[in-house]
């Protein structure tokens, strides 16, 4: 579907600038998005990939991971029964979906693209997605966001009155969303279209095969070495006991001090509810807590942390430059048709007809741009804030969108190009439909809300 989609873009932004004079801005902007996907997207995401890929490789050595993946495995096992309940994807879906929900971004992405690495250590059909991927891609473009940050900021550098306002509703139309991304994704999976047949080749299951030895033996290697390392002792339950109160303490002065949250105070409004402030405070403590909770629990258990976190931290330069392909593609696709003047003149023609439904036509830009970009997203939504007001219906109908929808389109590129899928199957369609009921339900709540 990709290819279509692509194909589409690119024709579309030449025969549109054509025919409005725009073929310079269309052949600048091809350039300017290339350069900025490499530049400005890929570069960067080395650094922070390497960061959180030596982390990751020191809890799964140190166990942690595993621990994590038992915990939650009855939700897990349902929503991926084709993943082995202890098998390391496990760990890495559960904290790439916490980072999201969290507004992490920075360790929501490389957690999520070193899931789908070990989602494809499974994979039976290399370059083809499986029902697993489709299903956490689904959860990842409409995964339930606490807080929409940059929407808050938005509104409160506009001088909302109450900018918190669109919390409720995000958090509402990001659930509609993700389960609606649920249900599609095991709908689809189980439609002849996108069903498929087992390898019959002697050759693809040979294949297969040594696909599949490699991940089962590193993931025995794994939880043996954490069930082969030394137990805590007392100190050791001590140490971990003192730390964890420590990030407790800091928690209870961020979240209920009538001190704290000075930051966020500036930022939104003097009458924040708590639970703003909690969810805050979370996401503040968040990294910090995870960067040294890993390293000292293995220290602990007797793992050579800065070696294995080298090891780990060497696949980020790896991955960044496998992707860059794929975000160049899909970034210059987007820039050209908007350049092209594409987004303008769909607007207009989508105006009727967003009238009869009741949906307003100041919102379709943001609609349409979501799933596409993040940052024209950001520049659309400031546009509203500043034309309608930070406090209008159409504002905080725009916030609700900007916090419950993702841009699909990106991360189906990054993510699926991170491991070299290229028959992407029903993810798209999923992440889509999530996308359209995340949008439907923000303008029907925020109409009931704030009416």
């Amino acid at each position: 579907m990709l290819n279509y989609i692509w194909l589409g873009l690119i024709l579309l932004a030449v025969i549109i600038g054509g025919c409005l004079g725009n073929l310079k801005a269309v052949a600048d902007q091809s350039f300017e998005m290339a350069k900025f996907a490499v530049l400005d997207t890929a570069l960067p995401l080395v650094g922070i990939m390497a960061l959180w890929l030596g982390m990751m490789r020191v809890a799964e050595r140190a166990g942690l991971v595993t621990l994590l993946a038992r915990g939650l495995r009855p939700i897990m096992r349902w929503l991926f029964p084709e993943v082995p309940p202890e098998h390391p994807a496990m760990g890495s879906m559960l904290l790439n979906i916490a980072a999201n929900m969290f507004g992490l971004g920075n360790a929501a992405t490389p957690l999520g693209l070193r899931a789908m690495r070990d989602l494809d250590s499974l994979n039976p059909r290399p370059g083809t997605a499986t029902n697993s991927m489709c299903t956490f891609l689904a959860i990842n473009t409409s995964s339930v966001q606490l807080i929409p940050v940059t929407a808050i900021a938005i509104l409160a550098a506009n001088r909302s009155v109450n900018p918190t306002a669109i919390v409720g509703t995000s958090i509402i139309a990001t659930a509609c969303a993700a389960i609606t991304a649920v249900t599609v994704a095991k709908l689809l999976a189980r439609s002849p279209i996108f069903r498929l047949d087992p390898p019959v080749s002697s050759h693809s299951t040979a294949l297969n095969e040594r696909r599949l030895e490699k991940p089962a033996s590193e993931e025995k290697q794994v939880i043996k070495e954490a069930a082969s390392l030394q137990p805590l002792q007392w100190w050791g339950k001590l140490i971990l006991g003192v730390f964890i109160v420590f990030f407790l303490v800091l928690f209870l002065r961020l979240a209920f001090s009538t001190r704290a949250g000075v930051e966020l105070t500036r930022l939104v409004s003097t009458r924040q509810s708590h639970f703003v402030r909690v969810v805050d405070a979370i996401s503040k403590l968040s990294i910090p807590f995870l960067l040294s909770m890993f390293p000292l629990y293995a220290a602990l258990r007797r793992v050579k942390v800065y070696e294995e976190f080298v090891e780990g931290a060497k696949e980020g330069f790896e991955v960044a430059i496998r992707i860059i392909p794929y975000l160049v593609a899909i970034l210059v696709a987007i820039g050209m048709f908007r350049a092209s003047g594409g987004m303008d003149l769909l607007k207009k023609m989508l105006a009727p007809v967003m009238l009869a439904v009741g949906f307003p036509p100041d919102l379709l830009p943001l609609a349409l741009m979501r799933p596409l970009s993040g940052s024209g997203s950001v520049g659309l939504f400031t546009d509203l804030v500043r034309h309608f007001g930070p406090d209008s219906l159409i504002a905080r109908m725009g916030g609700t969108i900007y916090g419950s929808t993702e841009t699909t389109f990106y991360v189906l590129a990054v993510y699926f190009g991170s491991i070299g899928i290229k028959r992407t199957r029903y993810a798209l369609v999923a992440g889509l439909a999530a996308d359209f009921v995340g949008i439907v339900s923000s303008i029907v709540i925020c109409r009931l809300m704030f009416r």
